[in-house]
């Protein structure tokens, strides 16, 4: 079994009274995109700090490229991290604030123009930061944390505040790094973003994992429905008792039915529609959303 970027196990973090990492288990595979999410003030900025060394667990353990994260020294330079938002010298331009990171990182300056070129920004590298719109000053953050060529990328919030255009960015940037080899551990409350292009997933409430693995076990957690619209909505009733005697449940919802059944057996409605003399205007089997996955979920932990 390959060795995971990120493992986790009962790593808990108090302050006080409070429990803001409870006692949380999950791993990263190496090589990969995982989303981490959750709402505000469920743990997602302090378990990333622990990770980095900025704090110490209360109690669990976790590593980070096989080594213990109590020895943080041992992996940092195969890790890079942008968190709560890049922060560089508004009167330098992007090539020179990456030189002043390189240059305190020991790193040749050769490396700064190749990055600046990988996140799209090989063009403007001479350009002022301070003239740089919201998704470049994000994506000059992004080349920042790829500086020491880590194996392990860790991004909290990377969109935030970002328009369409500069979600698209990033999002393609960190599409590019994963095919690349690069682990890609992305913090982000953007859910519809993250059903795009991240393959795994962590749910975190209240300091608890409520779950961790691939991005489709836990969509595939919801029943699947299928959306079935009569080209007349005097049909509805006529065609939701066909389908009843299937033995699956059919609602009327408006000017369509929903039947809770796999894509499957969309097949034996079209069918058992066309024998009943009812044409339909659309047949559609549906999935929930990330979104509506991680509300379900939440809810239930209330």
């Amino acid at each position: 079994m390959n060795m995971p970027a990120i493992s986790v196990s009962n790593l808990s973090k108090r302050y006080g009274d409070v429990l803001a990492v409870d006692d949380a288990t999950f791993e990263v595979p190496m090589g990969t995109i995982c989303g981490f999410v959750g709402p505000n003030g469920s743990g997602k900025t302090t378990t990333i700090r622990m990770l980095l060394g900025l704090i110490k667990a209360s109690a669990g353990t976790g590593s980070i490229i096989g080594n213990s994260i109590s020895h943080p020294e041992k992996y940092l330079k195969e890790v890079g991290a942008m968190i709560e938002g890049p922060a560089f010298y508004p009167a330098l331009s992007g090539i020179e604030n990456l030189k002043v990171l390189a240059k305190i990182g020991g790193i040749p300056f050769s490396r700064c123009q190749e990055l600046l070129d990988l996140v799209g920004l090989g063009d403007r590298g001479k350009d002022k930061y301070k003239t740089y719109s919201l998704g470049m000053k994000q994506r000059l953050g992004i080349a920042a944390a790829l500086l020491p060529d880590p194996k392990l990328l860790i991004l909290d919030e990377p969109t935030n505040g970002l328009d369409p255009a500069g979600i698209q960015e990033v999002r393609d940037l960190l599409e590019k790094l994963a095919d690349g080899g690069v682990t890609v551990f992305v913090s982000s409350h953007l859910l519809s973003e993250l059903e795009m292009f991240a393959k795994y997933l962590v749910v975190l409430r209240k300091g608890k994992v409520l779950f961790a693995g691939e991005m489709q076990d836990l969509l595939h957690r919801n029943k699947p429905t299928i959306i079935a619209k009569p080209s007349s909505i005097n049909s509805l009733n006529y065609l939701a008792e066909l389908i009843n005697k299937t033995g699956h449940t059919a609602v009327i919802e408006k000017d369509h039915i929903r039947v809770t059944a796999d894509e499957s057996f969309a097949i034996q409605l079209n069918k058992i529609a066309f024998e009943g003399g009812v044409v339909l205007a659309q047949l559609t089997p549906e999935r929930a959303s990330l979104e509506e996955t991680f509300m379900e979920m939440t809810e239930d932990e209330k």
